[in-house]
């Protein structure tokens, strides 16, 4: 699966608003929390630590809500279409050069 960095302010805070039949990941560095307004679909959000190792992940989100992690050290999310992530497991490690799902 392809996976977009999001590098900008307004990269991060458009996401993937507005998007319909996403095929494709959104990697939002340095982040502990997101929101699913004016978005078309459900997606599952990943928590990962520097390393890309799963710290938690909340399947099938709903538009609309607000997702907040609360840890204490830098973490990265991952935004994936809904229900793509049920072969993620919390302590996986993920590369995200070549992340199947």
């Amino acid at each position: 699966m392809k996976i977009v960095i999001a590098t900008s302010f307004k990269d991060k805070l458009i996401g993937l608003m507005n998007k319909k039949n996403i095929d494709y990941g959104l990697l939002i560095k340095n982040c502990k929390s997101i929101h699913t307004f004016f978005m078309l679909e459900n997606i599952d959000v990943i928590l990962l630590d520097k390393n890309n190792k799963i710290l938690k992940i909340k399947r099938n989100v709903k538009p609309n809500k607000i997702i907040f992690f609360n840890h204490k050290k830098r973490t990265n999310i991952l935004e994936l279409p809904s229900n793509s992530s049920f072969n993620l497991n919390i302590n996986d490690i993920l590369d995200l050069n070549n992340l199947k799902l």
